[in-house]
C-alpha cells in the first residue's frame, strides 16, 4: 500500500508538470469528404492531425473485404491520419494502403510508415519499397520503427540509419521523421539523448495507456522529455494490444484470454481513451480489423471530455496491480 502510495504521488507530479492546455482541440472542420475529427498539432512539424489515427498493423492481417472496409469507415468518420509500416504482414499494410487510400483520398490525408532496418543500406531499402508499395512521391512522417533496448539505437546510429533518414528528408522523399518503440523506455531516453544536440526527430510513439504505470513507465520516463522538446506524441497499446479484454482473437489464434479483464471489470474503453487523450499527445493511434471496432472509437472522439489529475489517479489506482504482467507483454527489458 506505502509503494501504490508513492507510485501515485510520483505519476501526479509527472502528468502534473507535463500536461498541456488543449487549445488545439479544434471546433467542426470539414474538407472535400466531410467532417473532420478534431485536430491537434503533431508537435514541431506544426502539422494538424485528427486526435485518432487508424493502426495499420490490423490492416495487412484482416481480410481484404475488412481492410477496405476499416479504411472507407475511418476516413467517412473523420480520420486523417494513418499508421503502417513495412514490417506489417511484409508489406502487405501499405499495399493495402495504396490500393484502398492513396488513389482518391492522398492529398487530404497524412500517411506515416516504419522502417526497422538495423543499418542504412536497408533502410534505403525499405523507404523505396514502401514509396512503391503505398504508391506515394513522398511520405509525410517515416519513423525508425522498434527500437528495442539502448544498445539497439547504438547499432542503429553505428550503422548510419539516422543518416538515410535525413537524407530522405532533405531530398523530399518525406516531409517528417520519428522513431518508435514499445519493448524499453530507456531505448526510447538513449535516442533521445543521442539526438538531442541536432534534435533531428520531430515525432515519437510509444505506449501510453492506463497500465503504464509502475512497471517501465513510459508515461514517467519519456513523455516529459518529449514534451519538453516539442516531440509530435504518438500514443500507442492504449489497449494493450487487445489485452484489456477477455479474450483477443487474430485470426484462427487465440493469443490472449483471461478471466478478469480490465474491460469490463475495472473501467471501461471509454475511461481507458479518454485517460490517453487527456494526456499531451497528438494522436491516438488504434487497430481495428472490422469496421465496428473502428466506428466504436470514432464515436468515442467526438463524444472525448478531457480527464483532470484527479480523474486520472482514480483510474490508475484501480487498475495499479495488472501493471508488470501478461497485459503488457509488450514490454521486455
Amino acid at each position: 500500500m506505502i509503494e501504490r502510495r508513492t507510485f501515485l504521488k510520483q505519476i501526479a507530479a509527472v502528468t502534473g508538470t507535463i500536461m498541456l492546455p488543449l487549445s488545439n482541440f479544434g471546433a467542426s472542420v470539414r474538407d472535400k469528404w466531410g467532417e473532420i475529427l478534431p485536430l491537434r498539432t503533431l508537435g514541431k512539424t506544426g502539422e494538424k492531425v485528427t486526435m485518432l489515427g487508424l493502426g495499420g498493423y490490423h490492416i495487412g492481417w484482416t481480410t481484404e473485404k475488412d481492410a477496405q472496409e476499416v479504411i472507407e469507415a475511418a476516413l467517412e468518420g473523420g480520420i486523417r491520419f494513418f499508421d503502417t509500416a513495412e514490417s506489417y504482414d511484409n508489406g502487405g499494410s501499405e499495399t493495402r494502403y495504396g490500393k484502398y487510400l492513396v488513389p482518391k483520398y492522398r492529398d487530404q490525408v497524412i500517411i506515416m510508415t516504419k522502417s526497422t532496418a538495423a543499418n542504412g543500406k536497408l533502410a534505403k531499402e525499405h523507404l523505396e519499397g514502401s514509396l512503391k508499395r503505398l504508391k506515394c512521391d513522398y511520405l509525410d512522417l517515416w519513423q525508425v520503427h522498434s527500437i528495442s533496448t539502448p544498445d539497439d539505437v547504438d547499432e542503429r546510429i553505428q550503422n548510419e540509419v539516422l543518416e538515410i533518414f535525413e537524407k530522405a528528408k532533405s531530398e523530399g522523399k518525406v516531409k517528417h521523421i520519428g522513431f518508435t518503440g514499445h519493448q524499453n523506455p530507456f531505448a526510447h531516453k538513449r535516442m533521445l539523448d543521442k539526438t538531442a544536440k541536432n534534435d533531428i526527430f520531430e515525432t515519437i510513439q510509444m505506449p501510453i495507456n492506463v497500465i503504464d504505470s509502475h512497471f517501465h513507465s513510459f508515461i514517467k520516463n519519456v513523455l516529459p522529455i518529449a514534451v519538453e522538446r516539442n516531440f509530435g506524441i504518438l500514443a500507442m497499446k492504449t489497449l494493450s494490444d487487445g489485452r484489456f479484454f477477455k479474450i483477443k482473437k487474430q485470426r484462427d489464434n487465440t493469443p490472449w484470454e483471461t478471466e478478469d479483464p480490465l474491460i469490463p471489470n475495472h473501467i471501461t474503453v471509454k475511461e481507458a481513451l479518454n485517460f490517453v487523450w487527456s494526456l499531451p499527445v497528438s494522436v491516438l493511434i488504434t487497430g481495428a480489423e472490422n469496421k465496428e471496432l473502428i466506428l466504436e472509437k470514432i464515436e468515442l472522439a467526438r463524444e472525448f471530455s478531457k480527464y483532470n489529475e484527479s480523474d486520472r489517479m482514480k483510474l490508475i489506482d484501480k487498475v495499479y496491480n495488472k501493471a508488470g504482467n501478461a497485459v503488457e507483454y509488450y514490454k521486455k527489458v
